[in-house]
């Protein structure tokens, strides 16, 4: 069963947020944790997902002056391809779709066609961030047929 929490900064769950965060930015990707443990930590929505009793995924978005950013995606090894990291998404956008903004984020290169699949663009040119190579990219919902 997969079960999802909305967290925020002060919630006893934070602490799975951050540690999921560690596990595949700083100790899988190489981040500096000083890069991925930022301020806006305490003003962001974040989302935790548990399956199986253990925490697997986390997320987060924040408000920007270019709108609704999406951020720190993120679904341990162990559980990916299994829909969790969609789901995640799908829980976002749902939440956000509703504050009429733009929705944008920073896709690393690696997962620019899990992003394409769930109705997001590429903008823009390959730029790094965090010592990664990364493409914005802009939502955009797709048109109901007639």
């Amino acid at each position: 069963m997969l079960e999802v929490f909305r967290v925020s900064y002060n919630d006893d769950l934070f602490s799975e947020v951050r540690q999921v965060r560690q596990i595949v930015f700083v100790d899988e990707q190489g981040v500096d944790a000083r890069d991925e443990n930022d301020t806006f930590d305490e003003i962001a929505k974040h989302y935790l997902v548990k399956k199986n009793n253990e925490y697997c995924g986390v997320s987060r978005w924040r408000l920007t002056h270019k709108g609704v950013k999406l951020e720190r995606f993120a679904v341990l090894k162990k559980f990916r391809s299994n829909g969790i990291g969609k789901r995640l998404v799908e829980e976002v956008l749902k939440d956000v779709q509703k504050l009429n903004q733009p929705i944008y984020l920073h896709a690393q290169v690696q997962v620019v066609n899990f992003y394409l699949n769930l109705n997001f663009v590429k903008e823009g040119d390959l730029f790094e961030e965090a010592g990664i190579q990364h493409y914005k990219m802009i939502f955009k919902p797709a048109l109901s047929s007639h």
